[in-house]
């Protein structure tokens, strides 16, 4: 097999990709600084840069005041990431899409001028089920097949189930303590004993929240769909949350905004400690640095909490919390070719597999001119497990083979092949997101889910009420802890400080 080959292993939301800088220098296109180790006062520190910190620290800033962003990677933008690879394809290793109904989003990209244009879905798509048989069709899903007609009875009853849900109040939602006893499996096999519907369903679970059904709270899938505004929103293409991508990159957006923080914005500051002190709070990296504020924002997903020691310890529905929420498995594996060989024989590069595969899904990834053809394959839950424990050439071996049964022999011959396995990033340890395990929204949801801790507040794409897991969702995410934040601080009687002040 021909190309280059790289392995991306550390794309992470508050994680190093390759080290801090070890210099005092500006990094230029995104207004934040690298160095050795500080001392400063603020109003408000921000642990995490990417879109719910960022977002956050933009807030404070309009409101008057004074902000120091900690991030530990060497990057801004979080669990969304893109670069150009060696063959000149950007490459999103992370989050990528945005759908119309994102509003905070939309309205973010368009503020900084960021270009987007529809994911690419003409042609036919393939199903491949676990016994070889391949199918080709057309529009949303196949019209018939093995397990379609109970797959969609029972997504349309999720979807009756998920409209009853307060996404503001989860708590108050009707059963809500018996719909979050059960999994996701418990209440699909409880619908159905069609074995072909229930892999369908899986493979739904899998590609939402990079897990298991068996591993998920079946209210949670219910919350999360109330979240995105029904099933059809999470699964489709076109008007819905995968309907296109940014021609620079989705964390064009996220970098545009780093840059309106003006320097705030500290890089290679992973956060070890944050204490409670008379005046607030005060943040300990592991440079050295130390901040001191009245307020922290702590805009990290909830399994990354753990990395850092609070003193006091955190509350014990905000530390149950934490313990419920683990963060998804899943590898996103560009595969980049000389040209999108497969749109010459009517196929859209879009497809699902079952069975033993390790890839679960593909999408044509190519750049809107098609000067280059790019696949992206996704490995999710217990296939991630298997497939990411392979030696590097059998692991690549897989994912071809996968991609060849798609589009044809000519997969198994990229220029380039990219792989990021969120697992095992240095800080976020998974994607896209943490999922809730049975039990945890009923017993620490009401008062571990956002309420905030004595001066800590929380953000971060699971805290949103709407669009939980997706960029938007850490967008609004954002605006809510720097609304708490702001009417904390001018209860208190606090105007903000003067950036004058501060002795970086």
């Amino acid at each position: 097999m021909g190309g280059v080959t790289a392995t991306t292993p550390d794309i992470s939301a508050i994680g190093p990709e390759t080290g801090p800088g070890t210099g005092t220098e500006d990094t230029g296109d995104t207004g934040t600084a690298t160095g050795p180790g500080f001392a400063v006062d603020t109003d408000v520190v921000v642990v995490g840069a990417g879109y719910a910190g960022l977002t956050a620290a933009s807030g404070l800033v309009e409101a008057g005041f004074e902000v120091v962003v900690l991030e530990a990677g060497d990057r801004v933008g979080g669990r969304v990431h893109s670069r150009p690879s060696r063959s000149g394809v950007r490459v999103d290793h992370g989050g990528q899409w945005i759908g119309p109904s994102q509003l905070r989003f939309q309205e973010l990209a368009d503020r900084f001028g960021c270009e987007r244009f529809p994911t690419w879905e003409s042609g036919s798509h393939i199903e491949i089920r676990g016994d070889g048989t391949r199918m080709a069709y057309t529009g949303a899903a196949p019209e018939r097949g093995p397990g379609i007609a109970e797959y969609e009875r029972v997504t349309a009853l999720l979807d009756r189930l998920a409209g009853a849900v307060d996404v503001e109040r989860p708590w108050d939602t009707p059963r809500f303590a018996e719909y979050d006893a059960q999994s996701a499996e418990d209440f699909f096999r409880a619908q159905t004993a069609d074995e072909d519907a229930l892999e369908r369903l899986a493979l739904a679970v899998q590609g939402v929240w990079c897990a298991e059904p068996r591993e998920i709270s079946f209210f949670h899938v219910l919350f999360y769909l109330a979240s995105a505004g029904g099933y059809e929103q999470l699964m489709e293409t076109r008007d819905c949350a995968q309907d296109a991508r940014f021609t620079e990159g989705a964390d064009a957006v996220a970098h545009a905004l780093a840059r309106t923080l003006e320097g705030r914005v500290r890089l290679g500051e992973p956060v070890l400690s944050i204490r409670h002190t008379p005046s607030g709070v005060e943040a300990r990296t592991g440079s050295g640095t130390v901040v001191r504020a009245h307020r922290a924002v702590i805009a990290v997903p909830p399994a990354a909490v753990e990395h850092i020691a609070f003193a006091p310890e955190l509350p014990t529905a905000r530390r149950g919390w934490v313990r419920h929420t683990p963060m998804g498995r899943v590898a996103k594996v560009h595969a980049i070719y000389d040209r999108p060989f497969w749109r010459e024989a009517g196929l859209s590069g879009i497809a699902t597999l079952y069975g033993d595969h390790p890839v679960g899904v593909v999408f044509d990834n190519s750049p809107e001119d098609a000067s280059r053809g790019a696949l992206v394959a996704f490995v999710y839950g217990d296939r991630l497990d298997r497939w990411a424990a392979l030696p590097d050439d059998e692991r690549r071996r897989g994912i071809l083979a996968a991609l060849s049964e798609v589009v044809g022999a000519g997969a198994a011959q990229p220029i380039e092949y990219v792989e990021t396995i969120w697992p095992r990033t240095g800080w976020t340890i998974g994607g896209y997101e943490c999922f809730v395990t049975p039990g945890g929204w009923a017993s620490y949801g009401r008062a571990g889910w956002r309420e905030p801790a004595g001066s800590l507040h929380w953000a971060g794409t699971e805290t949103a009420s709407v669009w939980n897991g997706y960029i938007d969702g850490a967008i609004s995410s954002g605006e809510r802890a720097a609304g708490e934040v702001v009417a904390a601080l001018r209860a208190a009687g606090r105007t903000g400080m003067s950036a004058s002040r501060l002795a970086y």
